[in-house]
């Protein structure tokens, strides 16, 4: 017996979509308001930077869950920007690690508040219980997905 209790049309994807833009847009609109020049996408880039430094440009697509065409592109903007720089393996010369320039350094604390902010807004009214429970549930379907990949 299935455990899908949603009528046609209304997928899982398209709710968890309508949410994850409705906070991408939101946090952007925050970024703009304060002056920041990066757009959500090179965030989730430098997220993953800040969360440790020094990876490949393979690595930061498939935590970013991006192609390699889009991965180059946000990097060579963020190293335009200034924010990040490539440095070639001291393994092996044909991969580029991308590191975290000071002024990518400096851009943690400020967006990782409006972020916070952000969510906060988000999740106004919600129990913790039942954020866990939807971070439990969404974390099991990708899981589920992530298996017969």
């Amino acid at each position: 017996m299935s455990n899908n209790q949603f009528r046609k049309g209304e997928l899982y994807s398209f709710i968890t979509g309508k949410a994850s833009i409705a906070i991408a847009r939101r946090l952007q609109k925050k970024f703009n308001n304060a002056d920041l020049k990066i757009t959500i996408e090179q965030w989730s880039v430098l997220y993953q930077l800040w969360k440790r430094d020094g990876r490949s440009q393979q690595e930061l697509g498939k935590v970013t869950f991006r192609d390699k065409p889009s991965i180059t592109r946000l990097v060579d903007n963020l190293e335009k920007l200034l924010l990040v720089k490539r440095v070639p393996s001291e393994t092996d010369r044909r991969i580029k690690l991308v590191f975290l320039t000071k002024q990518g350094h400096k851009l943690e604390e400020q967006t990782m508040q409006l972020a916070e902010a952000t969510l906060n807004e988000a999740l106004n009214g919600i129990s913790s219980e039942n954020v866990n429970l939807c971070k439990d549930i969404l974390q099991k379907v990708y899981d589920n997905l992530n298996e017969l990949v």
